[in-house]
């Protein structure tokens, strides 16, 4: 997965019923590790993302559901 700054990552729930979460990608070279505020509680994290990641060039245009 290669991101640029600006991009958004959405991670869905690794267990039933566990809510998915949407973060802007604040800083990378292109390759994990990424920084990311997440829109839920915009908090700053160092994410490596995995199979239940997925990378989108713009915000989803609805509310991000588990």
């Amino acid at each position: 997965m290669e991101a640029v700054v600006g991009n958004w990552l959405l991670v869905r729930g690794r267990v039933l019923d566990a809510p998915s979460r949407l973060g802007q990608i604040l800083g990378s070279d292109g390759t994990p590790s990424y920084v990311i505020r997440w829109t839920d509680d915009d908090r700053t994290s160092v994410v490596f993302s995995g199979s239940g990641a997925v990378l989108l060039a713009h915000p989803p245009a609805t509310r991000v559901s588990g």
